[in-house]
């Protein structure tokens, strides 16, 4: 089942929404969960969503069931029951869901699709990953399809599809083959996007529904800019 737009209250967009989970769909610069800024998260803004709109007394539960990057866009699920949020929790932990993304690059790759597999290692000093072709000391594994869905006027759009899930994955794993994302300085692309934000975007998650075991597909819009409104 596809799930549209159901409301855009409180400055979010919400894709889905029950009983058990609530889907937003992230802007640029929005923080999933609280962190050393000390910025407002996503979750809280939620929270507050809930509160007013079910007109809730005391404290509103709410689990992040995973993450996005702060300068990404799209997709985040959030549960409204532990019972939603361990279920949730156990189909992302066993890849029981289908992820899809979509980025801009601006150089051509070898190949229109393909698979791409590295060994990734993280740095904590510096919040990256660099993707290694052969296993080095605390690599791990990770893989992925991508396939070029649109030829722009200077970039090129592709679709992604994680097999593993790797902290900084797509954006290592692309600047390693020489094509870093949109904006995204970190991992090698020369200049920043005018928000801070790169073209990396969750664009559909397909999964069982923990509760009422009904199919879900979930489609997350683009951000309104002359790029991704191209694509």
């Amino acid at each position: 089942m596809q799930m549209k737009i159901v409301s855009n209250k409180n400055n979010l967009q919400i894709l889905h929404e029950d009983n058990h989970l609530i889907v937003v769909n992230k802007r640029v610069g929005d923080i999933v969960q609280g962190d050393k800024t000390g910025d407002k998260p996503l979750s809280d803004v939620v929270k507050e969503y809930i509160k007013d709109k079910y007109n809730k007394p005391g404290e509103v539960f709410l689990g992040v069931v995973h993450r996005l990057d702060r300068p990404t866009t799209g997709i985040v699920v959030f549960a409204r029951t532990s019972k939603a949020l361990t279920r949730m929790n156990e189909l992302f932990s066993n890849r029981e869901t289908q992820k899809t993304y979509w980025c801009i690059v601006k150089n051509r790759l070898s190949k229109p699709e393909d698979k791409l597999v590295h060994f990734l290692k993280r740095n904590e000093k510096n919040n990256t990953s660099k993707a290694h072709l052969k296993e080095v000391p605390d690599s791990k594994l990770a893989s992925l399809d991508y396939k070029t869905i649109k030829e722009l006027n200077n970039y090129f759009a592709l679709e992604i599809n994680l097999h593993t899930g790797r902290h900084h994955q797509i954006r290592a794993q692309l600047s390693a083959i020489g094509s870093p994302i949109k904006g995204d300085l970190k991992y090698g692309f020369d200049r920043s996007n005018p928000d801070g934000g790169i073209h990396l975007h969750a664009r559909k998650l397909v999964f069982i529904h923990p509760v009422t075991k009904e199919n879900i597909e979930i489609i997350a819009p683009t951000p309104d800019d002359v790029i991704w409104n191209a694509v």
